[in-house]
């Protein structure tokens, strides 16, 4: 966290023949914090905007904080690992992995991690032009496949899909690694016939790409899904509801995760105080910056879907409330 200390400027003047010299004034210490998101048509992007949104309107609480886009949960991670950010928005397992030492971070878990709360859920959402033939999951192999850049949450979730199906990159014609933003154009553009994304819904990125070309998602429901979500216990089973996009009216069973609020142990128990509080205190207006934040509940926030322990701050603030012991 970047500290700043703005001190107002010392004077003189002459009043009544007599040389006054004002005492220096010092303003409090604001405490600057980074907030790692995602892609800019993501829902962790509106997280991180919105809660930066809500932080930033406590004008006593001396904390500031911005919240720009990233390559998403893994790159969020090592941000924090690194000291570039302060807190940041992750799927789920990523948190799981990041502080157990698995997958992604194999061999080198972060114990620092700390939980802060947990959002939306976000199933993995496989999206196929109509003309690609694809109908089920086995059709994605021989085909041009946008499998999410090396950092993404849909990236690692992809990977585990892969690993479960026996599958490489070489299972497809191309696997494509383009970023949030850059899928829904390419799949239009008939770059390539499919797109995976985690994400909560409704999403702006799958709008965009089902209002421009004719695209069906696709259902994750064979038994390599179904071992997925009995063996890893931050997966569970999802549906996309039906006639939130373009041509798809019927619903869709998938699987997915969480998005997770994240920083380190080393932040001050303070300012984690004041962003929970900042959040929580106007919960009725967070929930309505998204329409994934609609069915949110605090109790279940706090309390599920959390693997690392929950920072000081924001269990100081929960306990307040009664949501934990």
């Amino acid at each position: 966290m970047k500290r700043h200390v703005f001190s107002a400027a010392t004077f003189s003047g002459v009043l009544l023949g007599a040389a006054m010299f004002a005492t220096p004034a010092v303003a409090e210490e604001e405490t600057f914090i980074t907030i790692g998101t995602g892609g800019q048509t993501g829902v962790y992007y509106v997280v991180g905007q919105s809660v930066c949104r809500l932080v930033n309107r406590m004008e006593d609480a001396n904390v500031r904080c911005n919240a720009p886009s990233t390559g998403g949960s893994v790159a969020n991670v090592n941000g924090i690992k690194s000291g570039e950010l302060d807190m940041g928005v992750v799927q789920s397992d990523v948190q799981y992995q990041a502080f157990n030492g698995t997958g992604n971070f194999e061999g080198e878990p972060y114990e620092n991690l700390r939980a802060v709360f947990r959002a939306h859920g976000e199933p993995l959402t496989i999206l196929a032009r109509a003309d690609s033939g694809i109908e089920v999951l086995d059709d994605l192999k021989g085909k041009r496949f946008n499998i999410g850049n090396p950092g993404s949450g849909q990236r690692n979730t992809m990977e585990v899909v892969m690993g479960a199906k026996g599958w490489d990159m070489d299972t497809f014609s191309l696997a494509s690694q383009l970023d949030a933003a850059e899928m829904a154009s390419a799949l239009s553009d008939n770059n390539i016939d499919a797109m995976a994304y985690v994400v909560g819904h409704p999403n702006g990125s799958i709008q965009e790409a089902t209002t421009t070309v004719d695209s069906r998602l696709i259902p994750l429901n064979d038994e390599a899904i179904q071992g997925i979500v009995d063996e890893y216990p931050y997966y569970s089973k999802s549906v996309i509801p039906g006639g939130l996009y373009k041509g798809n009216d019927e619903d869709v069973e998938t699987f997915g995760v969480a998005a997770t609020f994240v920083t380190t142990a080393d932040a001050s128990d303070e300012v984690v105080y004041t962003t929970v509080k900042a959040i929580f205190d106007n919960f009725d207006r967070f929930k309505k910056l998204h329409p994934a934040f609609a069915n949110l509940e605090p109790e279940d926030m706090v309390s599920s879907g959390l693997s690392a322990p929950l920072h000081d701050g924001a269990a100081r603030y929960y306990r307040e409330q009664g949501w934990i012991e």
